[in-house]
């Protein structure tokens, strides 16, 4: 599976059941990056996606159980302790700032190996960073 996620600067995702911070320019760089494979979703987070909702969108409770290789989905409400050998792949885009949270992303960033790094102006901030990683090779 392929893990999409958004946070402030500590790993923040969500404070008080309300996300951390939203924004159209990353919801359209999901879109993109999920164009031919499938987009797993909570129901919490149908509202992000209702402008353009993709054919290929699947919103369920459990979509984290029914999730398969290759397909993408995008977490704000979940934890993701113990999924890590199921991730091939975790982006991270990151609002650059400090907001206060109360449920972070619980990986373990470091157990990761970084493969891609861009900065671009989102809607509601001006720069938004895309951090890409996959499993660190074993030998």
């Amino acid at each position: 599976m392929i893990v999409i996620v958004c946070t402030e600067d500590r790993g923040g995702m969500l404070f008080n059941n309300r996300r951390v911070s939203k924004d159209r320019t990353v919801i359209q760089k999901i879109l993109e990056l999920s164009e031919g494979k499938k987009l797993w979703i909570h129901p919490f987070s149908e509202k992000l996606f209702e402008q353009e909702h993709p054919e290929n969108c699947c919103v369920d409770e459990n979509f984290l159980e029914k999730v398969g290789e290759g397909d993408i989905c995008f977490v704000e409400n979940q934890s993701l302790k113990g999924m890590e050998g199921q991730i091939e792949k975790l982006i991270v885009f990151g609002w650059n700032r400090a907001y206060p949270f109360d449920f972070k992303l619980d990986l373990d960033l470091e157990q990761m190996e970084k493969t891609a790094e861009e900065e671009f102006a989102g809607y509601s901030h001006e720069k938004i960073t895309r951090l890409q990683y996959r499993k660190k090779d074993r030998a």
